[in-house]
């Protein structure tokens, strides 16, 4: 039996944003390299959004699904099965992925509940991500 190729359905917003930025990484051979034998899951949660992004990393590919934040139970660790997971405000997310913000103003941030981490060392992917993507945009 020939299996059904699902057509990929367009993220939209907040997660639409993140697998624009992070979409570049499938066609790095570093990144399917260093992520061949990885099964992963992260959900970034932008609260102020109305749309979560779930980065799933598998087998050296990566795919973000646009999940509705709303209602609540939608974005649960029981419904998605993530290991990771990231939620604040848009600009904040914007801040860590632009790198405005230091390690320690993400403390802070984590600290005073601006920033809500599940999974650090799994949340911590992502920086490897981003430098994956700016060690591309130099070669």
């Amino acid at each position: 039996m020939a299996e059904k190729k699902e057509k990929k359905k367009k993220a939209r917003g907040f997660a639409g944003v993140i697998e624009k930025n992070l979409e570049p990484l499938n066609s790095n051979e570093k990144f399917k390299e260093k992520y061949k034998d990885t099964k992963l899951k992260l959900l970034l949660n932008a609260k102020d959004g109305r749309w979560a992004a779930l980065v799933v990393i598998k087998d050296g590919t990566l795919n973000i699904e646009g999940i509705k934040n709303s209602p609540k139970e939608n974005i649960s660790k029981e419904a998605l099965g993530w290991e990771g997971l990231l939620q604040t405000t848009t600009p904040i997310f914007l801040d860590i992925a632009s790198g405005k913000l230091s390690t320690g103003a993400m403390l802070k941030k984590v600290i005073t509940r601006k920033i809500k981490v599940k999974g650090l060392k799994k949340i911590a992917v992502l920086d490897d991500l981003f430098a994956l993507l700016e060690s591309k945009e130099e070669e």
